[in-house]
C-alpha cells in the first residue's frame, strides 16, 4: 500500500458568554382624533429616546437608533358586523445595542410602565471583536481535529506520512454546501415581567472537511 487518499471532517465548538443585546421597542397609539394620536407616540418615543441617550453618555449603549415610523387609520367593526368610527394609530419603532445587563434590565423595567410601549425583541450576542476571535480559534480547532483524525486512519494502515490535500467548510468538498462555518448560535430571549436579565451563553461551532495524502 503505497498511498491512500483519507477524507475525514473535523469538529469544534465552544461557549461563550454574551456581551451584548439588540433590543427592540415599539411605541404604539390609537384613538379617533389622529392629532392627539400622533403627538402622543411622539412624546413617549421622546422620552425612550431621552433614556438611551443617558445610556449612551454612560457607556452601557453602544448605539441606538428611531428607524421607522408609520400612521395609518382604519375602520373596525363590531361583532353585530357594523363598522365603527375612523381609529387613527402611530408607532415608533426603536432599537439599541446594550453592552450591559443591569443597564438593559433597569431601562426594560422603566420603559414598559407605559402602555404604549411594547418590548419586541431581546438578542443576545458577542461583541465584533470577540466574535471574530473566537470564530477564528475554533476554525482552527476544527482543522486541527481533522489533522489528528486523518493521523489515525493512516497510523490504522499502516501509513506513517499524513500530507493535506484539500481543507474546507463542511460540504464544500462535495459541491453541495452546508450552513456556513463557523457557526455562531445567538441567543434570543423574551423579557419577563421582573426584567432581571442574565446574558445567555452563545455557541459558536465550526465543521470542516479535509483530505490527506497518506504515505
Amino acid at each position: 500500500m503505497s498511498e491512500v487518499i483519507i477524507t475525514v471532517r473535523g469538529e469544534s465548538e465552544t461557549r461563550v458568554r454574551a456581551e451584548e443585546a439588540a433590543v427592540r421597542v415599539t411605541v404604539s397609539t390609537d384613538g379617533p382624533a389622529r392629532g392627539p394620536v400622533v403627538e402622543r407616540a411622539q412624546e413617549r418615543a421622546a422620552s425612550v429616546q431621552d433614556g438611551l441617550v443617558a445610556h449612551l453618555r454612560s457607556g452601557e449603549v453602544s448605539e441606538w437608533s428611531s428607524a421607522r415610523v408609520s400612521v395609518w387609520s382604519d375602520r373596525p367593526w363590531n361583532n353585530e358586523g357594523a363598522q365603527l368610527p375612523l381609529v387613527h394609530h402611530a408607532s415608533v419603532e426603536l432599537s439599541a445595542t446594550f453592552t450591559d445587563a443591569g443597564a438593559l434590565s433597569w431601562w426594560l423595567g422603566d420603559v414598559t410602565e407605559s402602555d404604549d410601549v411594547q418590548v419586541t425583541a431581546v438578542d443576545w450576542r458577542l461583541a465584533p471583536e470577540t466574535r471574530v476571535h473566537v470564530e477564528r480559534k475554533v476554525a482552527a480547532s476544527a482543522v486541527q481535529v481533522a489533522v489528528e483524525r486523518a493521523a489515525a486512519y493512516a497510523e490504522a494502515l499502516g501509513l506513517a506520512s499524513v500530507t493535506a490535500v484539500e481543507i474546507a467548510d463542511a460540504g464544500l468538498l462535495d459541491s453541495r454546501p452546508e450552513v456556513p462555518t463557523p457557526r455562531l448560535m445567538a441567543a434570543r430571549a423574551d423579557a419577563g415581567p421582573s426584567f432581571s436579565l442574565q446574558p445567555p451563553e452563545i455557541v459558536v461551532s465550526a465543521t470542516v472537511e479535509g483530505r490527506f495524502r497518506a504515505e
